[in-house]
């Protein structure tokens, strides 16, 4: 049967993401594994979470990779600065260093071509039969196709501390709510758990709903 591995919030945290895959008996010819955002920032290798991605994608035929508020954030700093004071202040600072870039400086950042493209070829969003993986929820009461990409990248309690069935349950991550247990509510599924800040990293098999943690 085919199953489905996702990832939550990474964070840079590179030797979590290392020892939680060694865990994970993925059939690269049949399963998935979906990232649900936030690689970066925070963390103490955000360049080398994106490289361990990206040979993560030549060996397993399909990866989802979801984007999150900070890889926007980021994208937002690349292009012109835009809202940097934001961005340094949710640990923007840690991702720039793993790239060798000094915000101090006048130079541009400039990304390796396959990491650029990683950044812009991110979703926001994916459906299956049963589930909706997505990095910060959704708002309650507006359809999947209609709902703002603010909301899919930044919501929290509007979603989290709603009843509101969407039809399929949603996984998503963004706020952690436990530092060592995922949130397995009857429509929703936080796997956030807080890496970056002394927590785990966690990995739910769906649709057995095991859970792998590091």
């Amino acid at each position: 049967m085919e199953k489905i591995f996702a990832i939550g919030d990474i964070h840079g945290c590179i030797s979590h993401l290392d020892k939680l895959m060694a865990q994970l008996d993925i059939d690269a010819s049949q399963d998935t594994l979906i990232f649900v955002g936030d690689y970066i920032d925070r963390g103490p290798d955000s360049e080398g979470v994106i490289d361990a991605i990206l040979d993560i994608r030549k060996n397993i035929g399909d990866v989802v990779c979801l984007t999150g508020n900070h890889e926007d954030m980021f994208l937002n700093y690349c292009l012109d600065r835009r809202n940097e004071n934001l961005y340094m202040s949710n640990g923007g600072m840690r991702t720039l260093a793993s790239y060798g870039f000094s915000p101090e400086g006048t130079e541009e950042l400039i990304l390796p071509p396959s990491h650029r493209e990683f950044f812009t070829g991110l979703r926001t969003y994916h459906e299956t039969d049963d589930y909706i993986f997505v990095h910060a929820g959704l708002r309650p009461g507006i359809p999947l196709d209609r709902q703002d990409r603010e909301d899919l990248m930044w919501i929290r309690f509007e979603f989290i501390n709603s009843p509101y069935d969407f039809g399929k349950t949603v996984v998503y991550g963004h706020t952690p709510v436990s530092l060592n247990k995922p949130l397995i509510d009857k429509n929703k599924i936080c796997i956030d758990t807080g890496a970056v800040y002394g927590g785990k990293l966690t990995c739910i098999e769906l649709p057995k709903m095991t859970i792998y943690q590091v």
